[in-house]
């Protein structure tokens, strides 16, 4: 009976502190120094410890320790589990380990030789087992200076304390647990920004404000980051989306309220709108500013631009989706208009824009599944009697609108980042074509493909080409490589080792469209090209103007003088074909002589030939 009075008497000291004020407000390390505080008192003990153990159970480390003595003190200790088996073995096989004589009993004994030495006044034991939800955590161990028998009293506080520590540790678990998920289920994890899920929560909260709030969702895509991606890797497009997502984390602006990643290249800014509306302007002009500074990547300065829509609660919707939506449709239509632009929602120009994305992502498939095709236009020679080489292009036949011009649909290849994916895939299907034509017993001559900005950032390209040239057996100098000036105009000097490595592949370069782009003597004089084509809106009125006849007689005569051979593009009739002839022009491509044909018909055209 007497027994029972004792526990009960423990067992109300206990409740009495976890209820007591504050209790509940203490972190772990506090709460677990009261309690050892507290079984220490109560049962009369010398030393309490907290130890506990390794993910792997091969040790025990003390974390915590109070004694009657000295306190609370932090010096850490590690037991071996190699170097104490039956000790580790009990503790596992039992609930509780206790033992009066710690140096003679057969499951402490170990102890001897290191931890009992080190405390030396130590010898009656008593261990209960701590967990954290239903893992074994570790022990809550009370040691005595003498010999105890302990009793059962002693054993069952003991045993509540331990338990008491589970229940905190579980509880601690439980919140670490829900702060994960709090964050998983609001957070991006690679920005740190908030996520779409965040994004509608707070617009539904300022939707639900009485007076009702009036703000912007203004909706942001970084452009062109896939070409980006495919060009210098996919290291330098994570740096691009980590850098905007600081830019718009670190602006200071007055109206803003929060800023999300929305998707992989996509963010979101709420901004409460000023009372004077046209200010809306000026934060819209720092905004762009701010982002399209140029991004600094070691040696490099990388210049990057996002496309920007804008929608308005409430004049434009009171909806959360549609107000999403109308962002959405105001960006598309910035990237239509040009890209590294701002553009609020208008209704009637989000249809088109709808159709544009829509377009996109078919295009997207269209890569994906082999729906392109490629055809070829021959070159022929000067005196128009051979044909010397011929251009693939590339075309598309949609599914529900027929034959799209590449006018068509490469600016939206463009737009969205695909030109340099349908470089590659015409290259690889002129590869294919070359291949199947030498089976056939006929020698194709060498195609042109034509090459975009996009594909020529890469600098893995001539490494890419090449795999190409072993996969199908081709020879460098079966392809040409056409680029429009524009794409040319960076004078970096990984542009100049790109192109010096497609000419160590036998790769002859040309510029394509001449005389409509940025272009310099200095670059053709620098960069390895070996052939102009005159783009045909300086051949379409030859030889009646005047102008256009001064422009083609320059650009033959420049390129004469650097060693450069001409293709005069659009060529359409006699008396451009005469007057060119005339000239001394190289090489002669247009309707004159040849359509763009399949594969097939270009066979059958070089046999007869």
């Amino acid at each position: 009976m007497e027994q029972i009075k004792t526990f009960f008497n423990y067992h109300k000291a206990l409740m009495q502190r976890l209820h007591s004020s504050g209790f509940s407000e203490l972190n772990k390390a506090n709460k677990l120094k009261e309690l050892t505080t507290l079984c220490s008192q109560l049962l009369n003990i010398d030393s309490v410890a907290i130890w506990s153990m390794s993910d792997c159970g091969d040790s025990m480390n003390r974390e915590l320790c109070y004694e009657s003595q000295h306190g609370h003190h932090h010096r850490p200790y590690r037991l071996e589990r190699a170097e104490h088996l039956v000790y580790f073995k009990a503790l596992e096989a039992a609930d509780i380990l206790f033992t009066h004589n710690a140096y003679q009993d057969p499951r402490t004994c170990s102890l001897r030789n290191s931890y009992l030495n080190d405390n030396s006044a130590m010898s009656a034991m008593l261990d209960v087992p701590v967990y954290d939800s239903n893992r074994l955590y570790g022990v809550l161990c009370l040691e005595s200076h003498v010999e105890r028998y302990w009793s059962l009293t002693d054993v069952a506080c003991a045993t509540v304390f331990a338990d008491t520590i589970s229940l905190i540790n579980t509880h601690e678990a439980w919140l670490n647990s829900r702060k994960e998920l709090d964050y998983i289920t609001s957070f991006d994890d690679f920005t740190g920004l908030y996520n779409q899920s965040s994004l509608r929560y707070r617009i539904q909260q300022l939707m639900d404000q009485k007076p009702q709030s009036e703000f912007a969702l203004l909706w942001f895509d970084i452009d062109r980051l896939n070409a980006i991606n495919n060009g210098m890797g996919g290291q330098v497009g994570d740096a691009v989306i980590s850098e905007i997502a600081v830019r718009l984390r670190g602006m200071v602006l007055s109206g803003k309220d929060m800023v999300a990643r929305v998707g992989g290249d996509e963010f979101a800014m709420l901004y409460h709108l000023p009372k004077q509306k046209d200010q809306m302007h000026e934060v819209i002009d720092t905004i762009m500013h701010t982002i399209h500074q140029p991004i600094h990547l070691g040696t490099q300065d990388l210049q990057i631009s996002t496309s920007v829509g804008i929608a308005l609660y409430p004049s434009d919707t009171d909806d959360l989706s549609t107000l999403i939506r109308c962002s959405e449709s105001a960006m598309y239509q910035a990237k239509a208009d040009g890209r590294r632009q701002a553009q609020y929602f208008n209704q009637k120009k989000s249809a088109t824009a709808k159709a544009s994305f829509l377009m996109k992502n078919q295009l997207i498939e269209a890569i994906a599944h082999g729906d392109l095709s490629v055809v070829y236009q021959p070159v022929m020679s000067g005196n128009a009697q051979d044909i010397v080489s011929c251009e693939a292009l590339v075309r598309w036949q949609h599914h529900h609108l027929g034959f799209l011009s590449p006018g068509e649909f490469l600016p939206l290849a463009y737009d969205a980042g695909l030109i340099a994916d349908i470089d590659f895939w015409v290259l690889e299907q002129v590869c294919k074509d070359i291949k199947l034509s030498r089976a056939r017993g006929i020698i194709m001559p060498s195609v042109a493909v034509n090459l975009s900005a996009d594909a020529l950032i890469d600098p893995l390209l001539a490494d890419k080409i090449w795999d190409l040239l072993e996969k199908y057996q081709v020879l460098g100098s079966q392809i040409e490589l056409e680029m429009i000036e524009d794409a040319i105009k960076d004078d970096s000097s990984q542009l100049q080792q790109t192109l010096d490595k497609l000419v160590c592949l036998g790769i002859k370069l040309s510029i394509d469209d001449f005389g409509t782009g940025y272009s310099s003597l200095l670059r053709l004089k620098n960069l390895p090209f070996t052939k102009l084509k005159v783009d045909r809106s300086f051949i379409e009125h030859l030889p009646q103007n005047a102008d256009d006849c001064a422009i083609t007689l320059s650009i033959l005569g420049m390129a004469a003088g650097l060693g450069i051979t001409v293709v005069a593009e659009g060529v359409e009739n006699a008396a451009q074909e005469q007057w060119l002839q005339q000239q001394g022009c190289n090489y002669l491509q247009g309707f004159k002589y040849h359509k763009p044909m399949k594969f097939e018909d270009l066979l059958r055209a070089l046999k007869t030939t």
